[in-house]
């Protein structure tokens, strides 16, 4: 047999190309060299070393990952890592590893295993895809934290020139000025922690002006009677102001800062902030203890956080200030939602543009399945449920302050009064919790309205003729009575026995049984017949029944519909149940009608038997206010008993998303004061200026305060507006021809300041056009802002794209000076009335009413 030589051996032959020769060590002892074309003969000693030699590689080489060739990298020991571009320095030696798939595509396994290899590899590249998508988002924890700061001298000047032209002088004047006189009460009411309710929108804006009160040791002391009167020393006026001055001054470089993320030059955001500081009517409004700047700030705030998020998108998403962005894009917008209800619109605005933006990002292909759905749910995320979170905040915070029993209390339920200290629970405590046979009771309407009221009768009857020539049953009155009574109070009898007291044990009265109510003082039964009310002839009248000796038999059972049951065998519960009373013969049910009787009838309210009842409605629905198991069954004993006090402490049966969610439905459904105020205007006459508002006047001498608006900014504002929207219509016509005047770029620089702007002003302003309450020309102010932000806007795309000149740019820059110096000599005309601190003579005064609709305050002397 001829000697076998050995070759030299191979490089790169094994299965990791590029690391010479890996070959494990039976592979090495099985290569044919070349020109041969079978393996040398072995001795039995060959083969059992070569069987050894097999088995260790088997241990020691990781199974097979996927049928095609994958490329995988990993660190040494086994650790995923990130591509090398992300990871510009490895703590250890990288090594690529390259697995081939089978000759002509089939596994070992055979060819059934092909396709579950394939469904492996898939599942584990969506695997690998989570993994680095998580190793970005949560990649800052494994470095070092590192802020660095840039300054912008320009944003520092603005911010500086924005606090002296808000806090110069704030407390002055040392006066209640105009609704001050209302926020000041609320103030006061934190102060004491007395519960109230404002319609005009949630809490949040009332917390942070009696943070101001709490800061400057305010006790709460002072009447809020009129507008005009003199603060007391123990009022901290400059530390009750300060929020909204903080607020108003740091809108004006917020301005700078927004169109400096949109694009724009320094020039064009230098000259929106520059706008934003001279605006007479944002200075005046920004210096008292009102709600509109801090409302303007948290806006302007959205708008600017979520830009900056936008643009983080661009550069880094997932990065640590890409998520700060986000977030407090949502945390501003609950904010300015949480100051007033308007505050949503800018809201929806900025959902409206995400909204957009998102679908943008569904459409890129570059990112994968997973990446796209992680930055849906990050946007739902930050942009959804942070700001409904801050919102139950906002809620849970003020309900926490304002435990105590005031002079809201009455619009509230039963339940919602018991859980206040004082008031109600006082009264109501110890009272036994089931209502039973023979207990005494008061039935308030569970609607409130027109006023609160209780299930009320007396010893008055019906007029046996109506003033309209109607007549009635003369029966015993029933009415509801908005104040407490000893004639409120009901017994709950039961119809088969005739005992008016509790049996002990007490017989609970459930949902379903049929009851007789007798008034406690007449001891006469509620009762109802085919009569019409005297007041809605479609319903039945109410009455208690006298015994005439007519034909007109009584008709006094009634039905037991606890409305919020948690089961058909309910028991009825003082507070807490909910019921309908249900007339047995003619299925009429017991409603409060809201109207007012004549003087016969003492100006109560008609209580009525409603026939045609559709569904629930809060009209229908009484609850047990007080309650007491009855005692004595002589009548005499019986008075005593009911003009005693009542002695069931409830509070913890009303959870906070209970109390939430009345507390919001009173405010949603309070009605504002409809009646014309002097200074109220209409939506068309905020965007000329046709209107103005006296803030206040000096008792001794003609200084005052108004609010009047800068005439050029808003004049100039207001064609601004005009122009955008001209401007827009006409390149989208172009574009529809296939002609594009700006680059993409612009094009969509122009499209989303547009969105953001002019859209900004549309969603403050048209909405007030059905908004059926009192309005004032500072509802405006929010509009106004954006107004102000388009304004540079188009200027500079005037400036750029219209003026083809070196000569036009020039004489169009010239026009600008002149027209931001008129602007300046408006705000320093008009100063003395922004600030209230300088006495003009009447001549003066006279030269001021730009307007016959400006009513400037002028005293006679």
């Amino acid at each position: 047999m001829k000697a076998y030589t050995p070759q030299r051996p191979r490089k790169n032959t094994g299965a990791f190309p590029g690391h010479g020769d890996l070959r494990t060590p039976s592979q090495a002892a099985n290569d044919v060299p070349q020109g041969r074309t079978s393996a040398p003969v072995r001795t039995r000693d060959a083969r059992r070393a070569t069987r050894d030699a097999r088995a260790r590689d088997a241990r020691a080489l990781p199974p097979r990952k996927a049928p095609q060739a994958r490329r995988i990298e990993r660190r040494a020991g086994g650790a995923w890592a990130v591509p090398h571009a992300e990871q510009p320095r490895p703590r250890a030696r990288r090594e690529t590893l390259t697995v081939s798939p089978p000759p002509h595509g089939r596994s070992e396994a055979g060819p059934d295993a092909g396709a579950a290899l394939r469904e492996l590899d898939e599942t584990r590249g969506v695997f690998e895809d989570l993994l680095l998508l998580f190793y970005r988002m949560l990649g800052f924890l494994k470095h070092p934290v590192v802020v660095t700061a840039d300054i912008n001298l320009n944003v520092v000047a603005l911010t500086a020139m924005g606090l002296l032209s808000r806090l110069w002088q704030l407390s002055y004047p040392r006066a209640v000025v105009f609704d001050e006189v209302y926020y000041g009460q609320y103030i006061s009411f934190y102060m004491k922690r007395i519960f109230f309710l404002d319609g005009s929108g949630p809490p949040f804006g009332h917390m942070l002006l009696a943070l101001g009160g709490y800061l400057g040791g305010f006790d709460g002391n002072f009447l809020w009677n009129r507008i005009g009167a003199e603060y007391s020393s123990n009022v901290p006026v400059w530390s009750l102001r300060l929020l909204p001055a903080l607020t108003g001054a740091l809108s004006v470089p917020m301005a700078y800062q927004i169109l400096s993320e949109l694009g724009f030059s320094h020039c064009a955001a230098m000259g929106a902030a520059l706008l934003m500081l001279i605006e007479n009517a944002l200075i005046t409004q920004s210096r008292l203890m009102l709600l509109e700047s801090v409302l303007i700030f948290f806006n302007l705030l959205a708008v600017l956080s979520y830009l900056k998020f936008s643009n983080s998108q661009k550069q880094r998403p997932f990065s640590p200030s890409w998520w700060f962005w986000l977030t407090l894009t949502g945390v501003a917008c609950s904010c300015a939602v949480g100051v007033k209800y308007v505050g949503v619109f800018t809201y929806l605005l900025v959902l409206a543009v995400a909204g957009v933006h998102a679908w943008h990002l569904i459409g890129d292909r570059s990112l994968s399945n997973v990446s796209v759905l992680c930055h849906l749910l990050a946007r739902a995320a930050a942009l959804l449920v942070v700001p409904a979170a801050m919102y139950l905040l906002f809620f849970y915070v003020h309900l926490s302050l304002v435990y105590r029993s005031g002079p809201h209390d009455q619009i509230m339920s039963s339940a919602f009064q018991a859980s206040l200290e004082g008031g109600l629970a006082r009264i109501t405590q110890g009272q036994p919790l089931e209502v039973a046979y023979g207990s005494q009771v008061t039935l308030k309407n569970v609607l409130g309205k027109p006023v609160p009221c209780w299930l009320h009768s007396h010893q008055s009857t019906y007029p046996m003729i109506y003033e309209n020539g109607r007549g009635s049953s003369h029966q015993q009155q029933v009415t509801c009575y908005p104040f407490k009574d000893v004639n409120n109070w009901w017994i709950v009898k039961d119809p088969g026995r005739h005992q008016l007291v509790v049996s002990n044990p007490p017989r609970p009265v459930r949902h379903g049984d049929v009851v007789q109510l007798v008034h406690g003082m007449t001891t006469r039964f509620l009762n109802t017949h085919d009569v019409a009310a005297p007041l809605s002839p479609h319903s039945q009248e109410v009455s208690c029944y006298v015994d005439y000796n007519i034909s007109m038999p009584s008709q006094n059972l009634w039905r037991l519909d606890i409305v919020n049951r948690d089961s058909d065998a309910g028991v009825w519960k003082t507070i807490l149940s909910e019921v309908r009373l249900v007339h047995v013969n003619t299925s009429a049910v017991l409603k409060l009608s809201g109207a007012h009787l004549p003087d016969w009838g003492f100006r109560q309210l008609e209580v009525v038997g409603e026939k045609l009842s559709r569904g629930y409605h809060e009209s229908t629905v009484w609850n047990v206010e007080e309650h007491r198991y009855g005692k004595s069954q002589e009548q005499k004993e019986r008075e005593v008993e009911l003009h005693s006090p009542t002695q069931m402490d409830v509070h913890r049966n009303l959870s906070f998303l209970a109390r939430f969610l009345e507390l919001q439905w009173r405010m949603l459904t309070a009605k504002s004061d409809g009646s014309e105020h002097k200074y109220s205007s209409s939506p068309l006459d905020w965007v000329t200026l046709d209107t103005s508002i006296a803030y206040w006047l000096h008792p001794r001498t003609s200084a005052q305060i108004h609010l009047l608006g800068n005439v050029v900014i808003w004049a100039s504002a207001s064609l601004a507006t005009v122009a955008y929207t001209l401007l827009l219509f006409w390149y989208l016509l172009r574009r529809r021809r296939k002609i594009c005047d700006l680059p993409e770029d612009s094009w969509l620089r122009w499209v989303l300041a547009g969105a953001l702007c002019a859209g900004g002003w549309a969603v403050n302003y048209v909405p007030f056009f059905l908004m059926e309450k009192t309005l004032f020309l500072y509802h405006y102010l929010p509009a106004l802002t954006f107004q102000i932000l388009l304004l540079p806007v188009v200027l500079q795309h005037i400036s750029d794209h219209l003026c083809r000149t070196q000569l036009l740019r020039s004489l169009f820059g010239a026009l600008l000076v002149a027209w931001y110096s008129c602007a300046c000599h408006v705000f320093n005309t008009l100063r003395p009335l922004t600030y209230g601190d300088k006495s003009l003579s009447p001549s003066e005064l006279k030269a001021l009413r730009w307007k016959d609709s400006w009513d400037i305050l002028i005293r006679k002397y």
